[in-house]
Parts: structure tokens; sequence; C-alpha cells
């Protein structure tokens, strides 16, 4: 009965059915198991597209909100990157962790293409995020919403102090990954506040 259990939790994540999954618990069932490649139920909801299913297992107190996949992604990150602004209130209100290490849910807000991801940004920035925040290979959030994200988050994060002449691992700016992804309106942005910092010359 349990491997028959094991496939109709991911099955009911996969079909967002949450009356299965109601069933799966009063029988007992963990409701944060992993499948095969060791990725919680939570996350794979969101990834999926799954919202019904992901609200239920956020309201569910035995789920832990903080289980990550191999890749280091957390709940928050991936609602964050979906642009699912309820779902990343709710995690937040159940102390879902804004300032991991490594990649963080701002990194992830930043590229979310949407509408969304300047209340998404706002968000993290509202809890504390910390906005410089460096991948391990040096990138920042300003460096993802240069490349992939809205001109509006880029203006945002600039707004709001993020720094834009650090550079990553590679010695790449923001400014670089916005020309590189072809961003005129965002490297022009990037490029209006690196030259007001520029001292001005005495005549």
């Amino acid at each position: 009965m349990q491997a028959s259990s094991f496939e109709d939790f991911f099955i009911a994540i996969k079909r967002n059915d949450v009356p299965a999954l109601r069933q799966l618990a009063q029988r007992g069932f963990d409701m944060n198991t992993r499948n095969e490649a060791g990725d919680p139920g939570l996350v794979l909801a969101i990834r999926d597209g799954s919202g019904a299913v992901a609200q239920y297992l956020v309201s569910e107190k035995s789920v832990n909100i903080e289980a990550r996949t191999a890749k280091d992604e957390s709940a928050l990150m991936l609602a964050a990157l979906k642009g699912e602004l309820d779902l990343a209130r709710r995690l937040i209100a159940r102390q879902a962790e804004v300032n991991k290490p490594g990649w963080t849910p701002l990194h992830y807000a930043a590229t979310h293409p949407g509408n969304a991801s300047v209340d998404m940004v706002r968000l993290m920035l509202e809890h504390h995020a910390y906005i410089d925040a460096e991948s391990p290979n040096g990138t920042t959030p300003l460096m993802m919403a240069a490349q992939y994200g809205q001109p509006a988050v880029v203006q945002l994060l600039l707004d709001e102090g993020a720094d834009p002449l650090i550079k990553n691992q590679r010695g790449l700016t923001a400014m670089d990954f916005a020309h590189r992804a072809g961003r005129a309106a965002s490297a022009e942005m990037i490029a209006a506040v690196v030259r007001a910092r520029q001292p001005k010359g005495k005549w």
C-alpha cells in the first residue's frame, strides 16, 4: 500500500488534486515525501503550476517549507521565480528563509519576466533580503534582472541601492549582462547610475 501511496502522492501533485492529498494525509502519508530525484512535494507543486496543491501544502503545519531540491532550491525561490506573490507571502509568514546562502529568492524574483516581478522583488526587500547577495559564482540579483527581468525591476533595485559596479567571477558587471542580452533600456538605467556616481571634474 505504501508504494502505491508514494505514486498517488506525486500523481495528485501533478494533477493539482487537493482531495486526493487530503485522503493520503488522513491515512498518515508523509506530506514531506520526496520523489526519486530527491525533490520535495511542495517544490514540485510550485514548479508544475499546481497552485491549489501548493497552497494546501503550505497550510499544513507538518510540511517543511525549507526542504530543498538537489540543486538547493527552496519553495520560496520557486514561488519567486514563478511570480506567485500570494504563495510567497504565505511562505514568508511561515518563516521561509529569505536570505539563504548561495542563490537566493531575490535572485529568482529578479529573474521573473512577468508583471508580478516588481511586487515580488519589493516583497523580498521588505523582508530584509540582502540586495547585493552573491550567488556561488558572484552573480547579484541586479545582474539577473539586467539579463532576464523587467526593466522596472532593474530600476527598483538601483533605486533601493543595488551596487551596479560589482563584478561576478567572470569579471562581468550588471551592465555587461544587459548588453549581452540586448537589453538597451536596462543597460541605460544602469549606466545613468554609474555616471551619477562618478566624481564631477573641477574646472
